[in-house]
This record gives C-alpha cells, structure tokens and sequence, in this order.
C-alpha cells in the first residue's frame, strides 16, 4: 500500500490499483463566534448516554506487549493485532432537546465484528440503526479498538451519516469504502453508502441546539490524528463534556469549553475514556490530571474505557462524585460506568 497525500486523496484513492471516489465527503461548516469571542452552541434539556461497550481489549498486558512489539509510532494497519483480545468502545447518546424531541447517534463503532454485533443486539441498536432512528454514527479517532469494527453499523444501515475527524490517514479513508487489511485483522465488506462530513482541526461544530463537535489536533500512538469530542450545553445545569478517549487530556478538553463556549465556566459532568492509566499503574503526569480534574467542580464524573482501574480507585480517593457501573457484560468494575450501564445529565 502506498501512502498519498491528502490533496490528492480528496480526488480519488488508489490503493492496489483500485480508485475510489469520495462520493458525498464534504467539510462541515464551523460555527462563527460571538462579539466576545466565546461561541453560542444553545442549550438542550438533557442528554442520556449508554455505554454499548466500554472493554475495548480484554487483556491489558497483551494488547501493551503487542504495542510495544510493533511500534507505538509506526501504522495501526501494519500491526498483527490479536483478535482474539479485541473488544471496541461504543456509546449511544441520546439528546433531548428544549421542545422534548429526542435524537440519537452514534460515538464510534468498536473493534470486534461479533462482539460488537451482541452488544448492538443487547442494547437494541441493530433495530434503532434499522429503522433510522441513529441520525448518525461519529468516529471520534481511527484507533482501532473504536473503528475496526465499522461493518457491524453498516451492515445495518449502510447509508447512514457518518462524522470523522478531517485528519483521517489514507487508510481509514479506503476503510470506509469497503476494505480488507489481512495483516491488522481489520475487515470492512460494506461501503459506506451515506453522506460523510469532516470536521476541520479546532472548529466548533453545532450538532443540534445545545450540543457541538471539536476535533482536538492530538497525536496519539499508532499513527492516529485528530480526536473528536462533544460539547453539551444542559440548560440549568451546565456544560456536560462526551469523549471516546479525550487523548487531547481532560484539562485540554475542560478549557476548551471554560475559554471559548458561553456556559463552559459551569461544568456539570464528563462521560468516556479519560485515558490516564490505560494499562496499569498512573505515572505523575497522570496523576497530576486527576489532581487537576477537581478544579471544574463535576457534578457526575462517569469515566470508563481508556480511563483505567488505578485512576477511577485514586478518584474514590479524592471524593470525586464518580456514577457508578453494574460491572456486567464483561466490565471489570462497579466503579466505573460499565457495558450497559447508563448515565443521565439533565
């Protein structure tokens, strides 16, 4: 596979000398700021997130030996990844809007095909996709335990929207349109058949009243760039932050919102991987997050995924006020939210 420059790649792909067009790819059109320089994303009444699947791997220590084995900068598509660790991290978010209407999407899509495809059965999201109930589905980042998986949405709606960070590799791109990668075990038989909108590095997106998109320019490992993170505005109760894993680090993300959205200086929650200690024990720029995270005064700290066991106990340390999980369907803990469980902000 030859790598091409993105330039070119808006044009065509050619990859094994097979070219395919972007077909419905556009920019999405940022949000403008106010006189003071903050934005207005609104404010919606309420938003419900279920974890689908937060267990994006099962063993920690093989899925750091294999990482360390390959590189941690060198290509995710290169890597021989064991499937039989795989997961994938997935959440269902569910907006309620100021005139009551509700509406769903998507945060990523996980890594195995099967193991997703339970998940998505378990929690009702094979019907929801089915009869277009999900407006669309978000690839936060292209790591692949919340990628890879891309063909169990589509095998149930092909055609729905998809958001992906303007920062996607060639790779991704050929992925999206229907590929096979035999090395990395990562297999995607269906094209996605339905508009796809890029966010550019640093914009903020308006979603829906009360909620926006940013894609944070971050470099995590295995060649990945671009994280996409959500900005919820809850009317009387403030700013709720949405992440996948929050690589660009939760004090990033917080003064985002604090400095530049109006109503981001009152934060009432934060939901997904917080990746602090992803495989094991918190080193001291980690711990220094966790220190710096009582500063925003959360109302409901709902961490799990990338966040880590080590981090979450140092939280219950601290007195942070952490939603607690079930520790069902394979999560490894009632102190985090876990696989099915649930979290309301509103």
């Amino acid at each position: 596979m030859r790598d091409i420059n993105r330039r070119d790649f808006m044009k065509t792909v050619v990859i094994g000398g097979a070219a395919l067009g972007l077909g419905s790819a556009v920019f999405n059109k940022p949000l403008e700021a106010l006189a003071g320089g903050k934005y207005d994303i609104g404010e919606c009444k309420s938003v419900n997130v279920t974890a689908v699947s937060e267990l994006g791997w099962y063993d920690d220590k093989l899925i750091l030996k294999q990482l360390k084995a390959h590189g941690l900068r060198n290509s995710q598509w290169t890597g021989a990844w064991d499937p039989r660790n795989a997961a994938g991290s997935c959440s269902l978010i569910d907006v309620e809007l100021l005139d009551g209407s509700h509406h769903k999407f998507l945060l990523d899509t996980g890594w195995h095909k099967w193991y997703m495809d339970q998940a998505f059965k378990r929690e009702g999201v094979d019907k929801m996709l089915k009869n277009g109930e999900i407006e669309f589905l978000m690839i936060t980042h292209e790591h692949l335990d919340h990628f890879f998986a891309l063909e169990t949405t589509l095998k149930y709606n092909p055609e729905i929207k998809m958001i992906i960070p303007s920062t996607f590799y060639p790779e991704g791109m050929h992925f999206l349109n229907g590929a096979t990668f035999n090395k990395c075990h990562a297999e995607n038989r269906i094209a996605h058949q339905g508009e796809l909108v890029k966010l550019k590095l640093g914009t903020i997106n308006k979603l829906y009243p009360g909620v926006a998109a940013v894609n944070f320019d971050c470099r995590p490992i295995v060649r990945i760039r671009g994280e996409e993170s959500i900005f919820v505005n809850v009317k009387d109760k403030g700013m709720v932050l949405i992440t996948g894993c929050c690589h660009q680090n939760t004090i990033t993300f917080a003064n985002f919102a604090k400095d530049k959205i109006k109503g981001g200086d009152n934060m009432y929650g934060i939901y997904g991987g917080l990746h602090i200690a992803p495989f094991g024990p918190i080193n001291k720029d980690r711990e220094f997050i966790i220190k710096e995270m009582g500063k925003y005064n959360f109302k409901k700290i709902a961490c799990n995924h990338c966040t880590g066991l080590a981090a979450v106990e140092r939280m219950v340390e601290l007195g942070y006020p952490l939603v607690k999980g079930t520790a069902r369907y394979g999560s490894r803990s009632k102190l985090f939210v876990g696989n099915g469980d649930q979290v309301f902000f509103g």
